[in-house]
């Protein structure tokens, strides 16, 4: 907050509390209370510095006759916990330092988004406005028959048609695309765990099509798969009950959960869920995808506001448009963002009518997929108890992965399940399995089962996938009568830290929160995208690597998902991979630290040939 932002919040204060701050400020000196002397203090923020004052002036504050909350004046809002509304926004806006919020946070929040230097910047954009360019002209050369063209065309009698893809969206698949196409879709023949088989495949013509070499690469170090907990495996001993399951039951059912596809195991599952996150019931479903898409419209409509987070899962998205309620953005991770929104919300209402609305609904990740950060959870549930709003929490990611016993983000702030109105999370990830859940309130459980269109259209689990999620769940949990999921569970958050740290040190921009197993690396310019994944792979290392429109255009990453099942010297390859690679393609644009990988020039003994 500036001083015209501290003139206007704080015009009612008396002069000599004005000039205390205002000496503050310039000199980082404050008069003594007991003479003309001047004290040194620490450095605040300005708004930090208003608070502490005012608290010195006033005293200890206590609350009015017959209210047991004190009513804010000027136009302010109550805050949870005592707090003042500026230091809920100061907490709330710190993105790169760690921050411990006393009675909302109960441990410290440690995330990065370290930006780019200049040049990097210019540099991406150029090389998308040098690619645009050769791709008009090779559309042109296509146009005047002096290039072959390959990718579909609409036919000659519907060229007066509206075209039935955008036009862009087709030059950007025809011409940039598909020049780093062999980094996606690569075929697998083995189980993803650490470590997989790939099959190889060439191109003969530029990526447009592909064809089996009859090669399988072995042993390739997975860092790409969402095998947090590594329950990814063929064990014949882990996957006995799954075997006895499918022999029992088959492979499908053939029917949805309300006509004949409610199976015992599904039951057994939905307890077992509810057990494990502290809440009263659960349900489960067959797609992790459909989970969001096809509940969200049975939760809100049209008279309803939803709130939803600039960087949430398609899946998300797609559930909000479809329910038909009124959808507004705030920034990520943003809580200023937010309740600015939330306090818009409550006082204007709906848009024509200006009546409350029906709901208003916040949809936040546990842990986003793209970005590595980690919901500002403690805060958006005291903005939802200010507001009366109700919390969306998918925890795709995040259940399993984070947490002292993995039940995700709630247990990972040390936070009651029950403030969180719809827990949703999926199986595809840490259990290793397909499918997703949503749990809360009793109440919740039972109209989604009569009112979701994934329960009413959607064919039920088959129960070998039940019997796994149950035999992971159940190993987490330790009611296996072993410690091995609370073994998996901890060398996940190390292998997490050991890896983002060594990354910091070998000087490469990384994103999101320490905790978090999803690292995203930044690449920035388009052409090292392909140069990274193929030269990692020719390193037998198997990579993710994203661009637009999936990331920010200038934003271009390698995601990679560590897991429990990686050994250190697994990680310690992809690090030294990493390490090397990243001074071929001149990756480390961090400014912050310097490569602990000698350099040429360092050397201090030579040996010369003859």
């Amino acid at each position: 907050m500036g001083l015209r932002g501290l003139e206007k919040w704080m015009g009612h204060l008396p002069r000599e509390t004005w000039k205390e701050i205002m000496a503050y400020m310039e000199g980082g000196h404050m008069p003594s209370r007991q003479g003309g002397e001047r004290q040194e203090a620490p450095r605040r923020h300005g708004a930090e510095l208003v608070i502490n004052v005012l608290k010195e002036k006033s005293g200890p504050s206590s609350p009015r006759r017959g209210d047991e909350k004190e009513q804010p004046r000027d136009g302010g809002e109550g805050r949870p916990n005592g707090q003042s509304g500026i230091a809920l926004s100061l907490e709330g806006s710190a993105e790169e330092n760690g921050v411990s919020n006393g009675s909302i946070y109960k441990r410290t929040f440690n995330e990065s988004f370290e930006q780019a230097p200049m040049y990097v910047s210019i540099l991406t954009y150029a090389g998308f406005v040098v690619a645009t360019s050769f791709g008009y002209l090779r559309d042109f050369l296509r146009a005047c028959g002096l290039q072959k063209t390959i990718v579909a065309v609409e036919r000659e009698e519907q060229k007066d048609f509206v075209p039935l893809y955008q036009d862009f969206e087709n030059f950007f698949t025809r011409n940039l695309y598909v020049r780093i196409r062999d980094n996606w879709n690569r075929p697998i023949c083995s189980v993803p765990g650490p470590k997989f088989d790939l099959m190889e495949r060439v191109s003969d013509d530029y990526n447009w099509t592909f064809r089996f070499t009859g090669k399988i690469m072995k042993n390739v170090i997975n860092m790409g798969s969402y095998n947090y907990l590594g329950f990814a495996e063929t064990d014949p001993s882990a996957l006995k009950t799954v075997g006895t399951m499918l022999h029992k039951y088959g492979t499908g059912v053939c029917s949805t959960r309300q006509e004949m596809g409610n199976l015992d195991k599904h039951v057994e599952l939905e307890n077992l869920v509810a057990e494990f996150l502290g809440v009263e019931a659960a349900m489960a479903f067959g797609m992790g995808f459909a989970t969001n898409s096809m509940n969200i419209p049975a939760l809100v409509g049209k008279g309803s506001l939803i709130l939803s987070d600039e960087l949430n899962h398609s899946s998300l998205v797609l559930g909000a448009r479809l329910s038909g309620a009124t959808i507004r953005v705030f920034r990520h991770n943003n809580i200023q963002s937010l309740e600015k929104l939330l306090k818009e919300a409550v006082i204007h209402g709906q848009p024509r009518s200006r009546r409350a609305w029906k709901k208003i609904l916040i949809l936040v990740e546990g842990i986003y997929s793209m970005e590595g950060s980690i919901v500002r959870l403690p805060e958006i549930i005291a903005l939802k108890r200010k507001y009366k709003a109700y919390v969306y929490l998918d925890e795709a990611h995040s259940i399993g992965a984070v947490g002292p016993t993995g039940r995700g983000v709630v247990e990972y702030f040390g936070m009651d399940p029950n403030d969180v109105d719809v827990l949703m999370g999926t199986f595809t990830k840490s259990f290793g399995a397909a499918g997703g859940y949503i749990a809360g309130k009793k109440e919740l459980v039972d109209y989604l089962r009569v009112h979701s269109h994934s329960a009413a259209y959607a064919s039920s689990m088959a129960a070998p996938v039940v019997e796994q999620i149950i035999r992971a769940m159940k190993c987490v949990m330790g009611l296996d009568g072993t410690t091995k999921g609370l073994q998996r569970v901890r060398a996940l958050a190390e292998n997490t830290r050991y890896f983002r740290r060594r990354l910091h040190k070998l000087g490469f921009i990384i994103y999101g929160n320490e905790d978090s197993p999803v690292v995203p690396l930044l690449l920035y310019i388009p052409g090292k995208i392909g140069a990274f994944a193929r030269r990692m792979l020719a390193r037998n290392i198997g990579v993710v690597v994203v661009g637009f429109p999936a990331t920010p255009i200038a934003e271009s990453r390698a995601r990679f998902c560590v897991s429990a099942a990686h050994t250190r010297e697994m990680l310690d390859a992809v690090l030294d991979a990493l390490d090397e690679l990243g001074d071929f393609l001149q990756l480390k644009y961090s400014q912050r630290s310097k490569s602990s990988r000698p350099e040429l020039y360092d050397e201090t003994c030579f040996e010369l040939e003859d």
